[in-house]
């Protein structure tokens, strides 16, 4: 193949308008010499300029019928193969292009980031390099596989290329002039000062505290030179005396994992021990346990408080969003439940003589009537313990048959609201809900069933919106997240403060933005449409499946169609997907099936890269064992969203006002460019985010 045209600029070629004959490089495509035809090309527009060529090339590409996508596939190709012979510059252009082309392609934003990372590995590594020990090549190829298997180079080319990790530790503490360091269990971490720092805050940044003492503080990091992350750290520890050493990011994780799992295992284990002094403890009979429960509940020592508190203490460290409390006389024994990303997972079980002694504990902390057993309470819990800030549980009983009673905790720990970008929108979907956003005056919906972060999202559109020129006025029930600037209210039905209430009063109060935490009943939703006629931008939920019902809905509620409809901004429809975990989900080839469920749901989309094998990715399962530590061995860690995004045009507006059938709605919406649920959790699917297990799951065919 001729590189001509980064060797030397072709000087042959005039100079003005005349245009060169493409059919040489074009009769390439057609015998599926594509990469040879685009290097052809290349070489035929190139005069002095590397973004001219690229232009042209595109130009000539687009004029033969080429989709955007396609070009972007192609020039993905064309990458590699300039990459491969030390042209960075003019593949870094290339790719540029493609960016520009299909913003929505994360293979060529992952390929920008191995060319811009191996300039800078190679300086890191140049210890290796001089000394042979390691070539440019497999530098690269390591990159290559960190990306794909979500490692860090460090670990590659431990594992990969069996470079000692001493020879590693040496070229890392020549480059960046402090220590080096491993992972070592034995050394005790500063329990007191670790125990502040979120878990999920140090596996993010990835540092971690080894020693806390008068003659100074040792972090072990990743990156010494990240003057974000250093001063970060300096402002923590209010102290000059802070030495910072270097680690791989593997052994910074292995601390930080061998920290919390002994947290951990020292709170489950009370639990264990407590479990057993109770089955050691009296036989007390079902019907003479509520006159027990009340005598020993009293005193601050009994096992039963404890027990109660190690529960709730192991539901937060966990990341569980609720705790299920349930007796059952099958099986004698009282299980204890969290749901941890959305799936209900049994923690363990009690002896069945206690469970009224534990649901009344639970009663006293939420002054609740513990005599009351034949019907629902709720009841609110502020849960304040050393070693853990201090959040709020919402109870709910349930009287169940032989006179037992189930309760279950919500944690409502408080937290800041996400930024818009971080919520897994699509490029696309991410722009229109932005310029619905801007709007001055209308109403915006964001649906979908109980626990699908229908209120994080609400709170990540306010937090854009949130500016000192504009009052933002939110009803919500309860208030989970917090922000500077918003007045929030907490409805309270019991008092009469319900959300029309409120939005009767919110209308008076001179707001710009009026967010309602739900539009539960007819009288809610048409002072909704009132405010948003009226000047308001108006922000709501709707408990629906999906974005066209949602319309549907609302005239069912005996909305007027002609104000919904000059209302009507727009509606989101999301569910909540478990992420696979990074540590340990792995790579598959598609089965037919699969592929053309692909074929058949995404249609045109054209989500694979073009000369690649599709690769998908699902949790690890060998034999009986799933996941790794990491994941808890689920094969999952946290959650994504999955989006439908529906726009009020004016064609969808034409369709609410005649009061159209749903499924002439979704026609619409789909010609309006609309992805659905199924085709967005593909496409994240493909992206390697989650499962075809996990989609099927929470997304009805």
């Amino acid at each position: 193949m001729c590189y001509i045209f980064i060797k030397r600029p072709l000087v042959w070629r005039d100079k003005l308008n005349t245009r060169p004959d493409t059919t040489p490089c074009d009769e390439l495509f057609s015998v599926q010499r594509v990469e040879e035809g685009l290097l052809c090309l290349l070489t035929l527009f190139y005069r002095d300029n590397d973004d001219s060529a690229v232009e042209e090339m595109t130009q000539h590409l687009l004029s033969k019928g080429k989709s955007n996508r396609d070009i972007a596939d192609m020039y993905i190709s064309l990458a590699k193969i300039l990459k491969a012979d030390g042209h960075h510059t003019m593949a870094l252009k290339v790719l540029k292009k493609a960016r520009e082309l299909d913003p929505t392609n994360t293979a060529v934003a992952r390929q920008i980031e191995i060319i811009f990372s191996l300039a800078g590995l190679v300086a890191k590594y140049e210890t290796l390099l001089k000394r042979n020990i390691l070539t440019e090549n497999q530098l690269e190829e390591a990159l290559e596989l960190s990306f794909k298997t979500q490692k860090s180079v460090e670990y590659v080319l431990e594992k990969e290329f069996k470079i000692p990790k001493e020879l590693i530790g040496e070229a890392l503490s020549n480059y960046y002039k402090v220590g080096f360091k491993t992972f070592d269990p034995t050394l005790t971490l500063p329990h007191e000062i670790m125990s502040n720092l979120k878990k999920t805050f140090l596996l993010h940044e990835h540092w971690v505290l080894l020693k806390w003492g008068a003659d100074g503080v040792e972090i072990l990091i990743d990156d010494p030179s990240d003057l974000r992350k250093t001063g970060s750290i300096r402002g923590l520890m209010k102290t000059p005396k802070i030495k910072f050493f270097v680690g791989t990011k593997e052994d910074i994780e292995a601390y930080i994992e061998h920290f919390y799992n002994l947290q951990q295992t020292s709170m489950a284990q009370p639990i264990e021990d407590m479990v057993k002094a109770l089955e050691l403890g009296p036989d007390i009979k079902l019907e003479e346990e509520q006159e027990e429960s009340i005598t020993f509940l009293d005193e601050s020592n009994s096992q039963v408080v404890r027990l109660v508190d190690q529960i709730i203490m192991l539901a937060y460290r966990e990341r569980a969003s609720d705790i299920h409390i349930e007796p059952s006389l099958t099986t004698k024994k009282v299980h204890v439940r969290f749901r941890i990303d959305g799936v209900l997972k049994e923690i363990t079980q009690l002896p069945i003589t206690h469970a009224n002694g534990i649901i009344s504990r639970l009663k006293i902390m939420s002054n609740l009537d513990i005599a009351e057993k034949r019907l629902p309470q709720d009841g609110k819990i502020v849960f304040k313990r050393k070693g853990i800030p201090p959040f709020e549980l919402r109870l709910a009983t349930l009287p169940v048959v032989g006179g037992l009673e189930d309760a279950v905790l919500r944690i409502l720990a408080k937290a800041g609201a996400m930024k818009l970008e971080d919520m897994g929108l699509t490029q696309e979907n991410l722009m229109n809900l932005r310029h619905i956003m801007s709007q001055p005056y209308g109403l915006i919906l964001v649906v979908g069933p109980t626990g699908s972060g229908k209120t994080t999202t609400l709170h990540a559109i306010l937090g854009e919106l949130n500016r000192p020129g504009v009052k933002v006025l939110t009803a919500e029930d309860p208030v989970e997240i917090t922000q500077q600037g918003l007045r929030q209210v907490e409805v309270k039905p019991k008092i009469g403060l319900d959300f029309a209430r409120v939005m009767r009063a919110f209308l008076r109060a001179d707001p710009d933005i009026i967010m309602i935490g739900e539009m539960r009943d007819q009288e809610t939703a048409s002072i909704a449409i009132e405010a948003s006629l009226t000047g308001h931008l108006v922000l709501s939920t709707l408990h629906t499946n999906s974005a066209p019902e949602t319309v549907t809905r609302l005239l069912d509620m005996g909305l007027n169609p002609l104000n919904f409809s000059d209302a009507f901004l727009g509606v989101l429809a999301q569910r909540l997907a478990r992420r696979l975990c990074p540590k340990c989900k792995e790579p598959y080839e598609p089965s037919s099936e699969e592929l053309d469920e692909f074929s058949k749901v995404l249609k045109d989309l054209n989500p694979f890269e073009r000369f690649t094998k599709p690769v998908l990715y699902r949790a690890r399962s060998h034999g009986t064992e799933t996941g790794c530590d990491y994941c808890a061995h689920t094969g999952y860690r946290g959650r994504m969203a999955i989006h439908e995004l529906m726009l009020g045009t004016k064609e969808m507006k034409r369709l609410i006002r005649r009061q159209a059938p749903t499924d002439d709605l979704f026609h619409q919406a789909q010609q309006d460019g609309m992805l659905t649920l199924k085709q967005d959790g593909m496409l994240k699917v493909i992206a390697g985010l989650t499962d075809f297990n996990e989609l099927r799951r929470v997304v009805v065919s």
